[in-house]
């Protein structure tokens, strides 16, 4: 491949020729690519000079093509085309897709998010699968970089430059408890009224060895204000922070719209 000579074409000479070829006319050329007469002939040299050629001589009928010309019009269409579609961008038809998409996301927001987005997929992407993989923090990077993980749905936080992240919605936090728990008619709840209670954190994997994440947003907040809560249980296990909630006078920090479970408010 000459480079070097492909470095010297203007691609937009390519398109007046093309004109020029369909209508062998200077001026219907110029009509139709809405130049001046005088631009489209200064053109047509630049075209002469780049193919060292002629291309077109005067005839009684207006332009004639030369035999370098004329093979010109076979090769020049197919090329027009293909750079056309080279610089289109594709249009991706979720209903045609046949793939995989591997998301990684916490277990307290896929029991939120996942209902929803599985019934959207069956309706517009029905050949698609999902992979759901649990959240670590410690192979998340590593999963993108490796091409193994394509989104991350997670509580916001700050992202490295190289990653795009788009907002889908906000969370209120909220305190949970069984439904008989003796701070369940409260309705003046105060910090230093919940922290008399113990705590059951659900904490996020921070590696698949089964490493945790024990200190959290909340826990940050009490050690500024010079407080701190009783965890009794730390887990990445959802189902089994919910099971001990319901059986004892813990309490759990969670969302007002996080998953409902009988006995739980």
């Amino acid at each position: 491949m000459d480079t070097k000579a492909l470095a010297r074409i203007d691609l937009n000479l390519l398109v007046a020729l093309q004109r020029l070829l369909e209508e062998e006319s200077v001026t219907k050329a110029a009509e139709r690519l809405h130049i001046t007469q005088p631009a489209m002939s200064k053109t047509l040299q630049r075209l002469r000079d780049t193919f060292d050629d002629p291309l077109f001589v005067r005839s009684g009928r207006g332009l004639s093509a030369t035999p370098r010309a004329v093979q010109l019009k076979r090769q020049l269409p197919p090329v027009l085309t293909s750079i056309t579609n080279m610089m289109a961008k594709d249009e991706f038809d979720p209903s045609t897709f046949e793939g995989e998409i591997s998301v990684m996301c916490a277990e307290f927001i896929a029991v939120q998010v996942m209902p929803t987005l599985i019934q959207t997929l069956i309706r517009e992407a029905p050949l698609m699968s999902l992979r759901l993989v649990g959240e670590s923090i410690d192979t998340k990077c590593v999963g993108f970089e490796k091409g193994d993980l394509d989104f991350s749905i997670e509580i916001a936080r700050s992202y490295h430059e190289e990653y795009h992240a788009t907002s889908l919605g906000s969370f209120t936090s909220a305190v949970w408890m069984r439904k008989d728990h003796p701070l369940s008619g409260d309705e003046n709840l105060n910090l230093n009224g919940i922290l008399k209670y113990p705590f059951v954190q659900y904490a996020l994997l921070r590696s698949q060895s089964g490493d945790t994440i024990e200190e959290t947003r909340f826990d940050a907040l009490l050690k500024d204000k010079g407080k701190e809560r009783k965890k009794p249980l730390v887990t990445a296990q959802l189902m089994t922070a919910l099971n001990v909630l319901c059986s004892t006078d813990s309490l759990m920090m969670g969302t007002t719209s996080d998953l409902k479970i009988d006995g739980i408010i």
